[in-house]
């Protein structure tokens, strides 16, 4: 059964049951509308800035994000016209670049500061509907005026070039999280999606989530291996956050937290904000990729270019890929409640920085079906106001309490890495 018939089945038994199908579909509608004018609905981790870096060299003036972005060639999954209509009241816009290889290069930092002018110029530029959050009171205050509240979001630890001080200045520049690792380990972390050199953080990483936590920089699990996760979960001193990740339990994708990683950080008052890429919540998806990567390296391996794209055709169409939709969301949804609590759940789309998303969750304008879902399932409105950006807020507040009571205590660091991990990297604190 796919997606539609299975959304005609529901909507019908529902029907059935409550004998008002047009009021019942009007009141899930009513309900999510009210929960987000007093709850900003707020996205963890969106890439549009790296499209405007990979497609127009971050020109804002050819690519207007006020326009309908549906309608070019190869279409985005945000703008601000698809943003109002899914009733985002903030979200952080991630300041991406790729590291190459292990351990990344000096360069990242450079690169990284383009990207955090870019989405300042992004934010000035239409300022009518953004306006730029550094803390979570801020987020709301712009929320009651009707605007988006903008903030930065730091993907990959590589951006810092190994450098505490380098940490500081982008959390100047506005940086409010930092992702760990990328897809690519580095020589103070481990990565989900590398060989594992350190079982986790090493004594300089430990030191760099420990600074983190008194800046006030929200320390970011996703992308991180699971020593990595449980080490930095030991370490830090505030909540922490996963600003696209969903549950291992459900899609077992390294990328996704496993349940003793969910249990403490529900326990540690943190929250997973949960992905939409569909290979991380569909494990069918996740098999299928999985296949179709090692019979594409086979092909590359075997035949002359055009010999394997004409047989990996072949392949696709004899093996199609599963249907993913909201409901697979949704059930990563049920289960980081029922390991972690209802208090650790947030969203974090992952939305241009992934192909198609699930089919009911295809780009920025359709937060309120996964929302009209949980209330089907059972949820309450205080539930999805939690989920929508409560639990967030709230984890941001106490990243901020705990930086303001540390600042008084330490000064920064001026640790190396070298002087720190003693040329090992593995070498743990003691």
């Amino acid at each position: 059964m796919n997606f539609v018939q299975r959304l005609r089945l529901r909507t019908l038994v529902i029907a059935v049951l409550l004998s008002g199908p047009s009021l019942y579909a009007d009141d899930l509608d009513t309900r999510v509308a009210n929960v987000l004018k007093t709850t900003p609905l707020i996205d963890g981790h969106n890439d549009m800035p790296w499209q405007y870096h990979r497609r127009v060299s971050n020109h804002l003036s050819q690519l207007d994000l006020a326009s309908d972005l549906t309608q070019i060639d190869n279409p985005t999954h945000t703008d601000l016209p698809r943003l109002r209509r899914g009733m985002v009241g903030g979200l952080f816009w991630s300041v991406y670049v790729p590291i190459e290889g292990y351990g990344g290069k000096p360069q990242a930092v450079q690169a990284v500061m383009d990207q955090i002018d870019l989405v300042k110029r992004l934010i000035n530029h239409h300022d009518h509907d953004l306006q730029l959050a550094l803390d979570a009171s801020s987020i709301r205050k712009i929320h009651a005026t009707g605007k988006i509240a903008s903030l930065i979001g730091m993907e990959g630890g590589h951006s810092i070039n190994n450098s505490l001080a380098s940490l500081r200045q982008l959390y100047d520049l506005g940086a409010r999280y930092m992702t760990l690792t990328h897809s690519k380990g580095l020589l103070w972390a481990d990565s989900a999606t590398d060989t594992l050199r350190h079982d986790g953080l090493t004594s300089f990483g430990e030191l760099v989530v420990l600074e983190m936590n008194r800046l006030g920089m929200m320390v970011d699990l996703s992308h991180v291996s699971f020593d990595t996760m449980r080490d930095a979960l030991r370490v830090s001193r505030s909540p922490v956050i996963f600003s696209h990740s969903s549950a291992y339990a459900v899609t077992q994708h390294a990328r996704n937290a496993p349940d003793d990683v969910l249990a403490l950080v529900g326990k540690k008052r943190g929250v997973v904000m949960v992905n939409y890429l569909t290979s991380y919540v569909s494990e069918p998806m996740r098999l299928h990729r999985v296949a179709l990567e090692r019979h594409q390296a086979m092909l590359n391996r075997d035949y002359e270019p055009d010999v394997a794209r004409e047989r990996m055709s072949q392949w696709s169409a004899l093996h199609p890929a599963p249907e993913v939709t909201l409901f697979d969301v949704a059930d990563h949804i049920d289960h980081i409640k029922s390991v972690a609590g209802i208090a650790a759940i947030g969203l974090g789309a992952d939305f241009d920085g992934m192909p198609p998303g699930p089919v009911g969750l295809e780009d920025v304008s359709t937060y309120p079906a996964l929302l009209k879902e949980l209330l089907i399932r059972g949820y309450s409105d205080q539930d999805i106001a939690k989920i929508a950006g409560e639990n967030l807020l709230r984890v941001m507040t106490d990243v901020e309490a705990v930086a303001a009571r540390l600042q008084t205590l330490e000064a920064p660091r001026d640790d190396l890495l070298h002087e720190v991990d003693l040329l090992n990297p593995a070498q743990k604190a003691q």
